[in-house]
């Protein structure tokens, strides 16, 4: 059986204002993307805010997910947070935490049971092999989408900081903080530079 993806919405514009999606609407987006996103929730929250609902622009929302790397804990539950706060303020916030939260507590908490039980048996963990594969294989692909907003522009030192960062932290195996310390100042002074040449 073959599943149909609904074809991507213009991402250039996001038509979400402070005040205009309503508590329900906020919990009810993030919960699907929770009972979606099995191996993670990143590539059905972008999915859901910038194609299906366009509430942010791509570039809105990579800017978010960006800040929500620097603040402690989990990157989707902080962009929970913080896309519900500009939208509804605390109150959205709050509705998008529960929404993602509370679904796969819940399942967790019965699988987490199921698994005392049955973890032993071979086919599941080849079953749970099998859906790691999945996970990664979608991390990929919403990694390769949210890079063309900057293929898009043709900004070679912002692909070039990209790099820079995956083989400092990915293949040398620096410590993160540490790269980060270097990298974030320098991706602001860059980013400076490059609108004031845009400018002149």
């Amino acid at each position: 059986m073959s599943v149909t993806l609904p074809p991507p919405l213009d991402e250039s514009c996001g038509d979400a204002t402070p005040g205009a999606v309503g508590l329900a609407a906020l919990f009810i987006a993030f919960a699907k993307m929770s009972l979606a996103g099995f191996g993670g929730v990143l590539v059905w929250a972008r999915r859901a805010i910038v194609e299906q609902h366009r509430w942010m622009t791509a570039e809105e929302f990579n800017e978010t997910f960006a800040l929500c790397h620097f603040l402690p804990g989990p990157n989707i539950v902080n962009l929970s947070v913080v896309f519900g706060a500009r939208i509804r303020g605390i109150p959205g916030a709050i509705a998008a935490f529960a929404g993602l939260l509370g679904p796969p507590v819940l399942i967790v908490t019965i699988l987490a049971i199921l698994y005392a039980r049955y973890g032993d048996l071979e086919s599941l963990r080849r079953t749970l092999a099998g859906v790691s594969c999945v996970a990664v294989g979608l991390l990929f692909a919403v990694i390769a989408r949210m890079m063309l907003p900057l293929l898009q522009k043709r900004e070679p030192l912002s692909l070039l900081m990209m790099l820079a960062v995956f083989v400092a932290v990915g293949l040398m195996r620096w410590p993160l903080p540490s790269v980060l310390l270097v990298s974030v100042p320098v991706s602001v002074l860059l980013t400076i530079m490059m609108r004031r040449g845009s400018r002149a």
